[in-house]
């Protein structure tokens, strides 16, 4: 059965006798984790656990602060909100079942219709994060290089569309990615060369030609990646531009540091779905390896550079905290 995990993605594996091509013979995948020592098993675990758990209270609390102090409710918080919401799920995606396959030394199953969702939400998240961080620094640009016809230009009507239209391209990139997947058969070999329901490792499991669905997942997830990236930069490029014409050093400073966060987020995500998704070849152990960076630790660095970087939100944690102490009194 696990002859068929080294067949490259875009050659059809060879049936063997007996076999048939009838997709509803394979009704469970098995997630077989991440490549590591069993002895380590209890240490990652942990690890991951805590990580998983600060992600999830982190993004809530940004949540609670934004939602609570009014002096947060302008476009860059708001869309905030929307990047900690998603990272949130975009977590709880992936790493529970992560979690699953270390405490499952023969793999973590999953059925076929989960698998099917997993892989969706995944991409729906992912790409609708995309979407958002580009429109994030457009709304960087607008507030440097713009700042008097900002509040006229980034209206609550404004914010509300550009939203919206990343969480439905989101779903539009994410759908085509998930039908062009599933509507290969499968028959027979279902063990999942990672921890989550991916693309690139289900497509070794198919019996059919998956050429095609190679080059969808290159252009559909190359033509955004690049674009969005593409977009980011330029807006990043504008808004260094209007920093220097800034005549105070404070002033400069104070621009650098609204937009340093948000840089930093962004290559963290960047860097690693390119690694996966856009280079030659494909070395399961590695991309595993890497998946870890924008699966696990990105959503956790949303909470923590924004806050420890960002004065508001920190005056804000502030306030509730002896709004709480007060409460409780």
């Amino acid at each position: 059965m696990l002859d068929a995990l080294d067949v490259p993605i875009g050659r059809k594996r060879e049936q063997k006798p007996g076999e048939t091509t009838n997709m509803s013979l394979v009704t469970t995948f098995i997630l077989t984790g991440l490549s590591h020592a069993l002895e380590l098993d209890t240490l990652l675990f942990g690890i991951f656990l805590v990580i998983y758990v600060l992600t999830v209270m982190g993004n809530l609390l940004i949540l609670l602060v934004i939602i609570v102090n009014p002096h947060l409710h302008t476009p860059m918080y708001y869309f905030l909100t929307n990047l900690s919401f998603i990272d949130m799920w975009f977590s709880t995606v992936t790493v529970p079942k992560m979690l699953m396959t270390l405490v499952s030394p023969e793999g973590s199953p999953i059925s076929f219709p989960s698998c099917v969702a997993q892989l969706f939400s995944f991409h729906f998240l992912g790409s609708t994060e995309c979407f958002l961080y580009t429109v994030m620094a457009y709304d960087r640009f607008l507030a440097i290089s713009h700042p008097l016809r900002y509040a006229s230009m980034m209206s609550g009507k404004t914010c509300v569309l550009l939203a919206t239209t990343t969480w439905l391209s989101g779903s539009v990139h994410s759908a085509v990615q998930t039908t062009l997947t599933f509507r290969l058969p499968f028959c027979g070999p279902n063990q999942i060369q990672h921890y989550f329901c991916d693309a690139p490792p289900i497509l070794k499991l198919a019996c059919a030609d998956t050429s095609a669905n190679e080059l969808v997942i290159f252009v559909n997830i190359g033509v955004v990646a690049s674009g969005c990236f593409l977009l980011i930069v330029l807006s990043y490029v504008s808004i260094v531009h209007s920093i220097l014409k800034i005549r105070t050093s404070e002033g400069r400073w104070r621009a650098f540091q609204t937009c340093a966060s948000h840089c930093t987020v962004v290559l963290c995500f960047f860097v690693p779905c390119v690694f996966i998704y856009l280079r030659p070849g494909s070395k399961e152990a590695m991309d595993r390896i890497v998946a870890v960076f924008y699966t696990v630790m990105t959503p956790l660095l949303n909470p923590v550079v924004y806050t420890l970087r960002n004065k508001d939100v920190k005056k804000a944690l502030l306030k509730l905290k002896d709004k709480t102490v007060y409460l409780q009194s």
